[in-house]
Parts: C-alpha cells; sequence; structure tokens
C-alpha cells in the first residue's frame, strides 16, 4: 500500500493570511489537530498545528526563561519566539519546513517519516501541489481493513510445520535449533530451549498470525543464561488457541 491508497483527498487547509483564531476554529469544528498551509495556487507553504497554540500571550503560556538564558540565546531567538507567541496570522506561526511525500510513498516510508520527525500528519503533494493528507487515524482505518481479510487455511500439519520454522527462521530473537517445532492436527507445539522469557509471548504471537493455527502448546524450558536457573513453562500458556481460531 501507498500513500494513494489511504490517503484523505478533501483536505482542509488554510492560506497563509487566515487569522490564527480562524484557523483554531476549523481545527474545532472538524476535530483535527493540524492543517496544511497552502498558497492561492495549491502548493504546500508550511503547516500549523495544535503544538504551535501551546505557548501564547493570550493564555498566558509564553516561554519564560532566567535571564542568563537570554542572553545567550541572542535577540534573535527571543524575536522570533515573541512572533510565535503573539503572532496574529498563520504564517507567523506554522511549521515553514513541512515534511511531504508524494502519492507514490509506501507506508513504510510514511511510518518511518512520522517516527523520525514525530509528527503526526504527513501532506501528500502531486507536482508541489497538496492532493491529500495521511495521517494516523488514515494508517488506523489501513490496519483495520487488512485485519478484517480471511486469510486462507494451510493445507496439512506439514505445510504449517513448514510455514512456522519458515518465519522462525526470519526471526532475530529466535533461539534457532533449540526450539523444535511440531504440528498436530494444527496445534502447534514448541520444545526446547529459551534463554528469555519474553520468547514465549514472541512464538505465541507469531503463530497467531500463520493461517490454519488452531492453537499453541508451550513445552518451552527457560534457562537462564547467568545462573542456569531452569524454568518450565506456565501450565495456563499450555494449549492455548490463537485469537478467533477453531
Amino acid at each position: 500500500m501507498n500513500a494513494a491508497d489511504v490517503m484523505t483527498e478533501r483536505v482542509l487547509s488554510v492560506g497563509p493570511d487566515t487569522a490564527i483564531i480562524e484557523a483554531v476554529r476549523v481545527m474545532l469544528d472538524n476535530n483535527v489537530s493540524g492543517l496544511p498551509v497552502v498558497d492561492g495556487s495549491g502548493r504546500l507553504l508550511g503547516i500549523v498545528t495544535e503544538g504551535d497554540f501551546l505557548r501564547r500571550a493570550e493564555t498566558g503560556t509564553e516561554r519564560r526563561r532566567p535571564r542568563w538564558l537570554e542572553f545567550l540565546l541572542g535577540p534573535g531567538r527571543l524575536a522570533a519566539d515573541y512572533v510565535h507567541t503573539h503572532g496574529r496570522k498563520v504564517e507567523e506561526v506554522m511549521t515553514r519546513d513541512a515534511v511531504s511525500v508524494t502519492e507514490d510513498a509506501s507506508l513504510d516510508a510514511i511510518v518511518r517519516l512520522m517516527e523520525r520527525r514525530r509528527i503526526k500528519r504527513v501532506p501528500v503533494l502531486r507536482a508541489g501541489k497538496l492532493v491529500g493528507i495521511v495521517s494516523r487515524a488514515n494508517l488506523l482505518r489501513a490496519l483495520a481493513s487488512v485485519a478484517g481479510e480471511l486469510r486462507p487455511a494451510a493445507a496439512s500439519d506439514a505445510e504449517l510445520r513448514r510455514l512456522v520454522l519458515t518465519e522462525l527462521e526470519k526471526q532475530p530473537w529466535s533461539s534457532g535449533n533449540a526450539i523444535n517445532v511440531v504440528v498436530r492436527n494444527g496445534i502447534v507445539q514448541f520444545w526446547g530451549v529459551i534463554s528469555d522469557e519474553r520468547q514465549r509471548d514472541a512464538l505465541r504471537v507469531m503463530v497467531e498470525n500463520i493461517a490454519g493455527a488452531k492453537g499453541v502448546t508451550d513445552n518451552l524450558i527457560w534457562v537462564e543464561p547467568m545462573s542456569g536457573l531452569v524454568i518450565e513453562a506456565p501450565e495456563e500458556q499450555a494449549d492455548r488457541p490463537p485469537p478467533g481460531g477453531g
């Protein structure tokens, strides 16, 4: 999936000369936390979010620094802060270096961008003009649509075992040859040794995502690497069916 598959196409936006109070009302009336800022031709100029309104003179929340720190920051930084807390137009408070993507950007690339820049939404551009926006809500809707799809059942226990072993080999947290897999009537049995108790949950979740699995039997032994203490599988983890399993 890419940006074009999940983006909201009818995007609320404001112009750079929009009054701040008007932008705030648009955000409140439409239950959105950010708005792209565009010029008359639809070209992206920046983005304004609820975070830009946290420190405002009207609410008495503008940042106050010690005198010594103000001296170190210099008049330029202090003047910029004043504009941000007292400005009356969107262009005076917006983030100008707003990150954006094109319609063919993958969802993986968008998520990595959101994580790296700590942002909640990414404008989508076509030839420099705004055509959509991808927010965290769009990603949640994409997840809901994919999660609702029916998975085909595995053909046999042998095929199910092959799928489990193939997936196990991909995981850096697995214990490799220390874990053996046996499948009977759709129930995946794990035998062997793990070095961290959290591997039990990871193995269970792995099986929950494999088509045809009806349950998990945990026969694993946890050997604590430092002390050599041996702990067997908790009884409540044995024969646990995956969510929605038959």
